[in-house]
């Protein structure tokens, strides 16, 4: 969670111009704070700024990477900016304001929180910024230029048709979510329930995780407390996953109880070639950013917005493939992975 320190008005006003200052003019290497960032690749005159949930998950470095590597090719100059946590929307309005302030061209961003940020983002657009969302849509998706992201509802409908043709028996299912408010989560959700053939009526266990491991495991303990006799598990992502491995390998059921999730790192994909997760969804965050910079320059260029979504892909990972499910083994998902 963030913390905050008083200070005297004075110091307050003379950190908040230092802090963009930092912000606008020099090289500060890559923050976790709310408006930290790093001005990188690129010395030309248009500024493109990248704004993450975190900078810490595996799947946002790899988006900064794809960034960093697509600025420095067109030759302008990134900014970047991450949450303290998934979830941080002040740390990410004040990223927009201080990005807006500095003269960026275009923003990325994977919102943390989709309805929460459409305000700060309104204001953007106004001053003349092209605002992009990348992996996460905002609530209305309208109230960005443009969406380039994984299609996470058929993310989800990959996996849940796995499952489904995986399992044998009847079903007892556990879903270990993201947290709420947050659209990749809910389509992620409700997409595996689509391909599974189910409803929320048949899940026996549902939690928050944040996407966090630590969280996926108590997240699993908690519903092997309340179902013992789960035997299937949605997970948001890998280190939920991961999470409920653990918690199920100590219940000795690590064996029995078939796991899918959403994301294809590369830890994530090795625990699929392990047979710690039967099959994952893989999408491609750097292809997102990459596309993403080269919007915002084509914007500078010629003024042509880019507009609607833009699905960057997404691949079914298992080494146990299903007759009807069309997927693809870990030696591709090892190829392709992140992280």
């Amino acid at each position: 969670m963030p913390r905050t320190t008083r200070l005297s008005s004075s110091l307050l006003r003379a950190a908040a111009v230092a802090g963009v200052a930092a912000l606008t003019l020099t090289a500060c290497g890559s923050g976790s704070g709310s408006g930290s960032g790093s001005a990188g690749a690129g010395s030309g005159d248009v500024k493109v700024g990248l704004i993450t949930k975190t900078d810490t998950n595996p799947f946002f470095v790899k988006m900064k990477e794809g960034a960093e590597k697509a600025a420095k090719a067109e030759g302008v100059r990134l900014m970047t900016a991450a949450g303290k946590f998934d979830g941080d929307n002040a740390g990410q309005v004040t990223a927009i304001e201080n990005m807006v302030a500095s003269g960026v061209k275009g923003i990325l961003i994977t919102p943390s929180d989709s309805k929460a940020i459409v305000p700060a983002i309104e204001k953007a657009k106004a001053k003349g910024v092209l605002v992009i969302a990348l992996d996460t849509p905002t609530e209305p998706q309208s109230a960005v230029d443009a969406l380039f992201a994984t299609d996470n509802l058929k993310a989800g409908e990959l996996i849940g048709e796995y499952a489904k043709a995986a399992m044998k028996g009847t079903a007892k299912i556990a879903a270990l979510d993201l947290a709420p408010g947050v659209s990749v989560g809910v389509q992620r959700h409700n997409g595996f329930l689509k391909g599974f053939g189910a409803t929320d009526k048949d899940v026996a266990c549902a939690q928050d995780t944040g996407g966090d491991q630590a969280k996926g495991q108590t997240a699993m303990e908690n519903c092997l407390q309340k179902e013992p006799g789960i035997n299937v598990v949605y997970t948001i992502n890998e280190p939920a996953a991961l999470g409920a491995y653990t918690a199920l390998k100590a219940k000795g059921r690590e064996k029995d109880v078939l796991i899918v999730s959403v994301d294809g790192g590369c830890t994530g994909t090795r625990a699929v070639k392990d047979g710690k997760i039967a099959a994952t969804s893989q999408q491609y965050p750097l292809k997102m950013a990459a596309e993403g910079v080269k919007a915002v320059v084509t914007y500078a260029k010629d003024g042509k917005k880019a507009s609607g979504y833009t699905d960057t892909g997404v691949t079914l990972i298992t080494d146990k493939a299903q007759d009807g499910v069309t997927s693809k083994d870990t030696a591709y998902g090892l190829d392709n992975c992140w992280g």
